[in-house]
């Protein structure tokens, strides 16, 4: 049998130390279906970023391209536009047929901190390979505001499964008839389930937000201290004529938007967004793609929750219009129903939501 690894199961590899911890475990470390990944004690700035391919340890790719070290045991600041290599605290052991993929944590997205997980010998970014016995990298690079880290810092979160387990677009299908997973009368299934973007907005006419320039810094590691108009700009939905509902993406500028539709987890299925799908349009959607099983879903206190999508245009302008397809979700069986859904755990911040900031912002 195939699939992704519930919480109970990410504990016994723990256990079992195919995950091997340079400190101890914390409480709400691990998640329904993933485990939270730790900065350590050490950032390196680089003068680029790099996968060591075949062969090739990360420690001795960064021999080449380190620029200094950073203490992080502190705290400390990760400038905007600068790329940094953190090894983490988390190393792996996997036994041969369990495999793993990484991933932002949703707050982390909404921050447009950039980042991706490197193994040693790494053809690609975010993947771990089958049986892969090594240490874990964080490639971390601010792309609109500084923040401060430290050790124990988490910004990724990682997911093992075993074999394949994405649902075929039939299985899509029949899965949605039973369980909507997206609130949409006749949703487009092609390679995932298309979701498409709300411009139309609140009773107010909040239809997301862009990021501003030039701000403070942000402590990753504390809830609800900062005020969102120091670092955030509202776009409000236009009025009437041949523009209302669309927006004109400017390039290199980060938004906050939401699905049209809202989403539904089922509690022994996974969900992924996929980051970019060239497709669609010249941006790139959702940095942070990893769906809980639970979330938005009945048996786990939710009513169907908004994707909140990370959106940046690339390279020219983009009008997007209300309802445009913007994105695709694909979903992937669990191996086991993990004990705790989300949304009956404490971290989670996002259990129906509508149109929302990251954590770090007070309501």
């Amino acid at each position: 049998m195939n699939g992704i690894l519930a919480s109970h199961q990410i504990e016994a590899l723990v256990r079992d130390h195919a995950i091997m911890l340079e400190d101890d475990l914390v409480p709400d470390q691990i998640q329904p279906a993933s485990l939270d990944l730790r900065l350590g004690d050490r950032a390196y700035r680089v003068r680029a970023s790099f996968l060591p391919g075949p062969e090739r340890r990360v420690q001795d790719r960064l021999k080449g391209v380190q620029l200094h070290e950073i203490d992080l045991s502190a705290g400390a600041v990760l400038e905007v536009g600068c790329v940094y290599i953190i090894p983490l605290l988390e190393n792996l052991a996997l036994p041969g047929e369990l495999s793993a993929s990484a991933n932002p944590k949703s707050s982390t997205g909404r921050l447009d901190v950039f980042t991706r997980v490197i193994t040693d010998n790494a053809r690609e970014f975010d993947q771990v390979p089958n049986g892969y016995h090594g240490p874990l990298y964080m490639e971390v690079s601010p792309r609109t505001f500084p923040i401060i880290v430290r050790k124990g810092s988490r910004l990724s979160q990682i997911r093992f499964r075993k074999g394949s387990s994405i649902l075929s677009d039939s299985a899509l299908e029949d899965l949605h008839v039973k369980e909507t997973l997206v609130t949409s009368h006749d949703p487009y299934i092609a390679h995932g389930i298309s979701l498409s973007i709300d411009l139309k907005g609140s009773e107010d006419g909040l239809v997301g937000y862009r990021g501003k320039r030039h701000t403070g810094v942000i402590d990753v590691d504390l809830k609800a201290q900062q005020d969102a108009e120091n670092f955030w700009e509202p776009i409000y939905a236009k009025g009437s004529g041949p523009e209302t509902g669309s927006i004109i993406l400017d390039p290199d500028q980060f938004y906050i938007l939401v699905s049209n539709e809202a989403v539904h987890v089922p509690p022994n299925y996974a969900a992924e967004m996929v980051p970019f799908d060239p497709l669609v349009g010249e941006f790139r959607v959702h940095y942070a793609g990893f769906f809980d099983p639970g979330f938005g879903h009945s048996s786990a206190g939710g009513k169907g929750s908004r994707a909140v999508l990370e959106v940046r245009s690339h390279e020219v302008p983009f009008i997007l219009e209300h309802g445009q397809t913007i994105g695709r979700l694909v979903y992937e069986k669990m191996l086991e129903r993990p004990k705790t859904l989300y949304g009956e755990i404490a971290t989670s911040n996002y259990q129906g939501q509508g149109l929302k900031l990251s954590k770090h912002f007070k309501s």
